[in-house]
């Protein structure tokens, strides 16, 4: 038995027309799962790239910060693909602004996209695991899942929470056939942190204290995602694995 054998799963991964995303996705498809590519305008782009070495995949618009859009989102993979394996929520966004002046706005943005967002896919999708016995759920966590940031106490709330309704959800399903885990990126060179890369005293800072002494990669984040989703992890439930460099064990 293979035990990182993925053939002929289903994977939706969301947020993945480009970084970490986009990484998790084409690598999915690397080992044989149909891949379900979400993100706020379709990304044909990702899809022909998945194809061009015979992958298969398609491709679905959802603004992840709307509810409805949510729920239309879960209708047209139901009726047109019929099933999801494996959910990858890794869809997110970032504020930055100080703690005294963050506009409330912001917040709830945020938090829609990145903690309520995440709950609901889980929620929906989670239903449908139920009734067959079977899935994988892997959430995007991060290293600000245990500490503040600075100037972040949105994304802060945002992912401490995933990590810990991830727990739930897994003392409710594990012993129904489903596993629900998190990965906990590190400092990773995306879109998402350029205010960072740019910023040379605190990339300096980041660098310092890195024991890997790199940035990671997006796609650093795919090995632990296919662990996370194959029979290799069936008895790992509610866990957070980082994926940071080192950086949590400074």
């Amino acid at each position: 038995m293979n035990l990182f054998d993925l053939t002929g799963k289903v994977a939706l991964v969301t947020g993945a027309s480009r970084g970490i995303g986009k990484e998790i996705a084409v690598g999915l498809a690397k080992v044989g799962v149909e891949v379900l590519i979400v993100s706020r305008t379709k990304a044909s782009d990702v899809v022909a790239e998945i194809e061009s070495f015979g992958g298969k995949a398609h491709a679905f618009s959802c603004d992840l910060g709307n509810r409805e859009q949510r729920q239309n989102l879960f209708n047209e993979v139901m009726a047109s693909i019929g099933k999801v394996d494996i959910l990858v929520n890794n869809a997110g966004i970032q504020k930055r602004f100080n703690s005294e002046d963050f506009p409330l706005e912001e917040w709830d943005e945020l938090l829609e996209v990145n903690t309520t967002g995440v709950f609901h896919l889980c929620q929906l999708f989670g239903k449908e695991m139920l009734k067959e016995g079977y899935g994988k759920i892997v959430n995007m966590a991060s290293v600000i899942s245990f500490q503040g940031g600075i100037k972040i106490p949105a994304y802060a709330a945002s992912k401490a929470a995933v990590m810990n309704f991830s727990k739930t959800l897994s003392n409710e399903w594990a012993s129904k056939g489903i596993n629900i885990n998190c990965i906990a990126p590190g400092y990773i060179a995306t879109d998402m942190n350029d205010a960072l890369i740019n910023d040379n005293e605190r990339n300096q800072q980041i660098l310092d204290r890195l024991p890997a002494k790199r940035w990671g990669k997006a796609s650093d984040m795919v090995g632990a995602v296919i662990f996370l989703s194959s029979a290799a992890s069936d008895y790992i439930n509610g866990h957070t694995i980082m994926v940071d460099g080192g950086w949590m064990g400074r």
